[in-house]
């Protein structure tokens, strides 16, 4: 029943699509054949929606692999660079969160360790279809080359910070056993019995 409604998931969406398709088409047609150019507007609006949807449906078939569909966890470290590291992680914190707010996921703050200038690492989790197939490219070494503000002599530095992404998993796990992988043995004891049995 969980692959049906995957495939469903799958399926919908583009045909969806190709139905809209159809209809868009269809208008063009009769606006055509009347010599309607009133209907042109319409018409351009109409395709350069699809045009998008299209394009967010071929981005969706690449994120094909097993967790992809997931919620998120983003752990954010400070590394090399002290107090520059630690705003960098803050701006990679505010960053995300923002993306994750005009995309529509929704954002929890698992942890936090704050420092002198900013933040010394967080976890986040990431709430929506698709979070870890959309992030999981961030993980790396994410590095900032600047003017620092924190520095009187307006010297440039660089900054680094770690970006780890996993998938949050389910604790329900399914599987299936199938009767013909049952295999039932039964024994006799031989000898005497009693409780020489239980003790050989």
């Amino acid at each position: 029943m969980t692959r049906l409604k995957r495939l469903h998931a799958s399926y919908d969406p583009w045909k969806k699509l190709v139905d809209d398709f159809g209809d868009a088409y269809d208008i063009f047609c009769m606006a055509k054949d009347e010599g309607d150019e009133s209907m042109e507007d319409d018409i351009a609006d109409s395709l350069a929606y699809l045009e998008n949807r299209l394009e967010k449906l071929k981005l969706l078939e690449m994120l094909n692999g097993k967790f992809d569909k997931n919620n998120a966890f983003m752990t954010i470290h400070s590394g090399a660079g002290g107090t520059e590291a630690c705003d960098w992680v803050n701006m990679l914190l505010r960053m995300f969160t923002r993306w994750c707010e005009t995309n529509d996921f929704s954002v929890k703050i698992l942890d936090l360790l704050e420092a002198e200038g900013g933040v010394k690492s967080v976890t986040i989790q990431i709430n929506g279809e698709y979070a870890y197939g959309y992030l999981q490219g961030e993980t790396g070494v994410h590095r900032l080359v600047r003017i620092s503000p924190f520095d009187s002599s307006k010297r440039r530095h660089t900054s680094f910070a770690s970006v780890y992404c996993s998938p949050v998993i389910e604790d329900e796990i399914e599987f299936e056993i199938r009767p013909e992988d049952i295999r039932i043995d039964t024994y006799r004891a031989s000898g005497a019995g009693g409780q020489h049995v239980n003790k050989t």
